[in-house]
């Protein structure tokens, strides 16, 4: 079983980002199972978790359901990050869940990227903003990300162009997954305690 989170940082209800984050949520799962892959998916919604992320950036600390949120996303596989694009970057909200979220929680972490906005004017806020911020944060991000504009949701497009887009980066993202297999979660304790025990060991030799 793979386990998948989905992080949207939509802030409407009803959602065009909730709407791409479940899109390519799917898509992956079909890959997967295409694969011989069974998948769960759990989602993270952002935006019930405002007060709690300015609380964490503010005081220091993590109210307990900001906890359970970074637990969740630190526990998983895979993680598909969709945020709405705001005067050509991510959106607070988005970038602020990431900046409070404990070091090393996504090492290693295979992450489908994504993103909407108004018009494709915003469409490289994936390469300028999104895949760099996860880079640094030592995530694997897969190759093919995807951008959705208002005419991809029932504009004056048919919906075809987002529907191959989605396939097509999730396809990409269920080979990465099988790839990198069950992710082994980072112990930051034993790590520690490793480096110190060997520090210790070199001073006796």
């Amino acid at each position: 079983m793979t386990d998948l989170v989905i992080v949207s940082g939509g802030l409407r209800e009803p959602s065009s980002t909730r709407l791409l984050a479940d899109r390519l949520a799917a898509a992956t799962t079909r890959a997967l199972a295409e694969e011989g892959r069974d998948a769960s998916t759990t989602v993270v919604e952002l935006r019930p978790l405002a007060r709690d992320i300015a609380d964490a950036m503010t005081a220091g600390f993590a109210p307990e359901r900001l906890e359970e949120a970074f637990e969740t996303v630190g526990s998983a596989d895979g993680v598909i990050a969709v945020t709405p694009a705001f005067n050509a970057s991510f959106g607070g909200l988005f970038k602020s869940f990431f900046d409070v979220l404990p070091e090393e929680t996504l090492h290693d972490m295979p992450v489908l990227i994504g993103a909407t906005g108004g018009t494709d004017r915003h469409s490289l806020v994936l390469e300028h903003a999104l895949r760099p911020m996860f880079s640094y944060l030592h995530a694997i991000v897969s190759p093919t990300a995807v951008y959705a504009s208002t005419d991809d949701f029932g504009g004056s497009g048919d919906g075809e162009a987002l529907n191959r887009r989605v396939a097509r980066a999730a396809s990409d993202y269920a080979r990465l997954l099988t790839s990198c297999g069950r992710r082994i979660r980072p112990d930051a304790f034993t790590e520690e305690l490793d480096s110190m025990t060997a520090l210790l060991n070199s001073g006796r030799g």
